[in-house]
């Protein structure tokens, strides 16, 4: 269990389904008490559907995410405590800010939903196993009473 950084970035490929997945559970348990954003390492047209439709399940609203990439920060690196990557080539890229930056890189392994064929039902069901893969992780990192005993 760790306490909460004042601000977190979580890193993934094209920043339009597991790191935005992140970032809408992790706001809607302590959005107000941490800044948190997400990024890819390349650039994507907009949200994943199937992601926007799995975290609407859960009442997060991603429909407006806007995918950016870790050159769209550019110096805003510097500003974040910690780097929370959700896939190799995104940690790669996140262990070379701390050339620069004095910020901590974790790596949680998850599992890439777009990588799953079939029905819908089959595909939207990936989705939700990855968001609540990511749920269960941050709420095993960051407890949310963590965040109510602090105010």
């Amino acid at each position: 269990m760790a306490s909460l950084p004042s601000a977190m970035l979580f890193a993934c490929n094209f920043n339009a389904v597991r790191s935005p997945m992140a970032e809408g559970v992790m706001k809607s348990l302590h959005g107000r008490r941490v800044f948190i954003d997400s990024v890819g390492v390349r650039e994507a047209d907009g949200p994943d559907p199937f992601m926007v439709a799995a975290m609407d399940e859960i009442g997060a609203d991603m429909s407006r995410h806007r995918p950016k990439t870790f050159d769209d920060l550019e110096e805003e690196t510097e500003s974040y405590d910690l780097v929370i990557t959700l896939s190799p080539e995104a940690h790669h890229r996140a262990l070379e800010l701390t050339r620069w930056a004095a910020l901590e890189v974790e790596y949680w392994h998850t599992f890439d939903p777009t990588s799953v064929e079939g029905s819908r039902d089959a595909i939207l069901e990936a989705y939700r196993q990855v968001r609540d893969h990511l749920r269960l992780r941050i709420l095993e990192t960051f407890p949310a009473a963590a965040s109510l005993s602090a105010i």
